[in-house]
């Protein structure tokens, strides 16, 4: 470590270490992390047209079933698998009166951590870990892991794929996935 010369108490290794922290690397993960927070906040809040937007036009939902987490939708049972149009109707649905599980709506508070980011060609890989609280007629609680496909889009980014791996064992009685997850 070198002497200290503009009297903050830092030295090279310092400089260092805050060179490495504004790596583009970490900024991309910042924009990443950030654009996972609005998602969740725009579910969180039903806003979900604005979600819908989120997606790309060729994409794919995917919630395997608890039992089979590494379960191929193209070949097993999962509890969600859906491309755009499907995703445009599971909107309509649930802001629908017709949605019985989801009318009045359930109050939910997701939170995403342990957030990641590869690149793979021109997509962006993503995962992060999450926990999403629902609230009506009791409680339930899903944890997992996301897995998420991006494209850049203008000054942000599309989903391709998501993917919503439950660690919960089973679904209790109130833990429907009529909710997106």
């Amino acid at each position: 470590m070198t002497a200290d010369t503009d009297g903050t108490g830092t030295g090279d290794m310092d400089t260092t270490v805050t060179e490495a922290a504004r790596s583009p690397a970490r900024d991309l993960r910042i924009l990443v992390e950030d654009f996972l927070y609005a998602e969740a906040a725009l579910l969180d809040e039903w806003r979900l047209d604005e979600w819908l937007t989120l997606f790309a036009e060729q994409c794919r939902y995917v919630v395997p079933s608890t039992d089979l987490p590494d379960g191929d939708p193209n070949h097993d049972v999962v509890l969600i698998d859906d491309d755009h149009e499907l995703l445009e109707a599971r909107v309509e649905r649930l802001k629908s009166r017709f949605a019985y599980r989801e009318y009045p709506w359930s109050r939910t508070r997701r939170l995403i951590t342990n957030v990641r980011v590869a690149q793979n060609g021109a997509d962006l890989l993503a995962s992060a870990n999450f926990a999403v609280h629902r609230f009506r007629q009791g409680s339930a609680t899903y944890v997992g892991h996301y897995e998420y496909v991006l494209a850049r889009s203008g000054e942000g980014f599309r989903i391709r794929s998501r993917l919503a791996v439950l660690d919960n064992e089973s679904l209790d009685e109130h833990g429907a996935v009529s909710i997106i997850l």
